[in-house]
């Protein structure tokens, strides 16, 4: 077998692709997209977002100490494709229409809105930034993990197929994939 030797890089692919949404103390929102995200800590539940310190979102975070992450489905691709390219500096991404829309949810414990077509919104609280280099990593609690009942099964959990989450893999967007068995599996006995 053989095997191609490339520059270091950061393909840890497929990630979710999600939106970050923020208020800062002015009462200033933004949304963007990020693909640098994922779980830190199970005890307290803590998850991380990494952004660039020149983006909007990094400045209202910073002020605000709060943001919440919201997935996203594949119905929602175009507009978390243009979030993602279009600076909140220049647009107020929340007055986008048609199949860009996006609508402020209200969140329960930070000012920060969610966002209203989002299947599963985290509310967080900043505990730690550290300053990486070319990204910021916020790392914040979540303070509360808001569902959109239309995506709970008849027994109340996550419905993730139904939900159609947006990935993200190397500059392009897929659908998640099929369902291929839960944790454990491989040593579970065998039904004879």
């Amino acid at each position: 077998m053989a095997r191609q030797y490339w520059k270091p890089s950061n393909m840890l692919y497929p990630l979710p692709a999600i939106l970050v949404s923020c208020r800062d103390s002015r009462g200033r929102t933004s949304v963007m997209t990020a693909a640098w995200a994922g779980t830190v800590c199970s005890d307290p539940v803590m998850v991380s977002v990494s952004i660039r310190s020149s983006r909007l979102t990094h400045e209202l975070i910073s002020d605000a100490g709060e943001f919440v992450i919201s997935l996203t489905t594949e119905e929602m691709v175009r507009a978390v494709d243009y979030v993602g390219v279009k600076s909140g500096r220049d647009i107020d991404k929340f007055a986008l229409e048609g199949d860009l829309k996006l609508t402020e949810s209200p969140s329960r414990y930070v000012a920060s809105p969610g966002i209203e077509e989002s299947p599963v919104c985290l509310e967080c609280k900043v505990e730690q930034v550290l300053q990486l280099g070319s990204h910021d990593m916020f790392i914040a609690r979540v303070l509360s993990t808001d569902i959109d009942e239309k995506y709970l099964d008849e027994n109340g959990r996550f419905d993730l197929a139904a939900a159609n989450l947006l990935t993200y893999s190397h500059g392009e967007y897929y659908g998640l994939g099929k369902y291929l068995g839960k944790f454990g599996f491989s040593v579970q006995k065998k039904k004879q």
